[in-house]
């Protein structure tokens, strides 16, 4: 296996990897993330004025089912199972922001659980608002903050 390369078998290919010698341990990951877009998109939102529903509350259940379901969309995930998530958004005046944090206690992080959840939560609300904004720009999705097995806590400059 190359150095480093930890999804990469002896002969360079893909593989999951195996994580059964791993402490079982307490892990969180938290992550944020913004949709920019015109003031009159994001003052729609905040009155609920969207007419496909509530944008905020669709994009924050579209979070929640697809970190329980992120090793069925990013091919070497583990399958984990998420003792809680948690999906948050704000709207300011021309964005929307997500910070997307998920817990549990394996083998193994759940980095990329809160990615997804934060990705799909954005990706939600632009799927309800592209009707009346398909300029909206998605961006500054990035871990903040994880916690727990070997490597043990990580915090972003400014996270």
């Amino acid at each position: 296996m190359a150095e480093g390369l930890t999804h990469l078998d002896d002969t360079g290919q893909a593989r999951m990897v195996d994580v059964s010698d791993k402490q079982v341990t307490e892990r969180v990951a938290r992550v944020g993330g913004e949709i920019r877009m015109q003031r009159s998109t994001a003052a729609a939102i905040s009155s609920d004025q969207i007419a496909k529903g509530n944008v905020l509350t669709t994009a924050r259940i579209a979070g929640i089912q697809a970190a329980k379901r992120t090793a069925e969309l990013i091919p070497l995930c583990h399958p984990l199972n998420p003792t809680s998530i948690e999906v948050d958004l704000t709207v300011l005046p021309d964005r929307v922001c997500v910070e997307a944090q998920v817990r549990l206690a394996d083998r193994t992080g759940v980095e990329m659980e809160a990615l997804t959840a934060a990705s799909v939560a954005l990706l939600t609300i632009y799927d309800m608002c592209k009707a009346m904004d398909r300029g909206m720009v998605i961006g500054e999705l990035k871990l903040l903050e994880k916690d727990g097995g070997r490597s043990g806590r990580w915090v972003a400059a400014g996270g």
